[in-house]
């Protein structure tokens, strides 16, 4: 279990397969914001709100100059039935090895009813044009959570 990679540390690369099948990289949005979110696992309850919340101010966000990617350890197959079930407008990517995750610090133990399990912590960063990370939620609680990316990205582009 990684360490969180914390504000203004270097976001760590990826290239990983997105809900269309194309591979999606870090590299891809170099000189614009990337809003990066974890999630635990596609179509559940808390999962679904936060998803369709960032689906549903996509366009506020997009405005702000930033992009939105959704990662969890599901196939891509998954994420395109997830996809397709709620018209979510941005790529979802597969992390089924949960290595992004663990690169940076999303992937936790966790403890249900008692029971101790590793997962996907649900967590945001946004990362900078300059490929560094701006801002970090740890344990994000999913009502309310799309207001304080939007918030943050304005803070964040009006410097």
């Amino acid at each position: 279990m990684a360490d969180w990679i914390e504000p203004p540390a270097k976001a760590p690369a990826f290239s990983l397969k997105a809900t269309d099948g194309s591979t999606v990289k870090l590299s891809d949005y170099k000189g614009k914001y990337v809003v990066l979110y974890f999630y635990p696992k596609d179509d559940t309850p808390g999962c679904t709100r936060e998803a369709c919340a960032f689906r549903d101010r996509q366009k506020e966000i997009q405005d702000l100059g930033a992009a939105v990617l959704g990662v969890s350890a599901d196939s891509v197959e998954k994420h395109q039935k997830f996809t397709q079930k709620f018209e979510l407008n941005f790529p979802l990517l597969a992390d089924t090895e949960h290595e992004l995750a663990e690169k940076y610090g999303a992937w936790r133990e966790k403890n249900m009813y008692g029971k101790v399990s590793m997962g996907i912590q649900r967590s945001t960063f946004i990362i900078d044009p300059a490929g560094k990370i701006a801002k970090l939620w740890k344990k994000v609680s999913v009502d309310g959570h799309d207001d304080q990316v939007i918030d943050a990205l304005k803070e964040l582009t009006s410097k």
